[in-house]
């Protein structure tokens, strides 16, 4: 089973909420992700919470081609 340190990945106001809560939440949830950069977010790809980042092609994508790189 995998874990992470919610509080390396998740504005404080955002670490203590119920997974459910995090996932509905809006990018910006995250740390280091901005108001702005979701706006942007938003209007590129037309993510608006955490779930739908975790869902993007793009990002999909990406982590496979790392996970290609890795595996060798």
């Amino acid at each position: 089973m995998a874990s992470v340190d919610l509080d390396k990945v998740l504005d404080k106001a955002w670490a203590d909420k119920p997974l459910e809560e995090v996932l509905a939440a809006p990018v910006s949830a995250l740390k280091g992700v901005s108001d702005r950069d979701g706006e942007l977010l938003d209007e590129a790809f037309g993510v608006k919470t955490v779930a739908d980042l975790a869902d993007l092609k793009y990002v999909r994508w990406a982590q496979a081609l790392a996970a290609l790189d890795a595996a060798k």
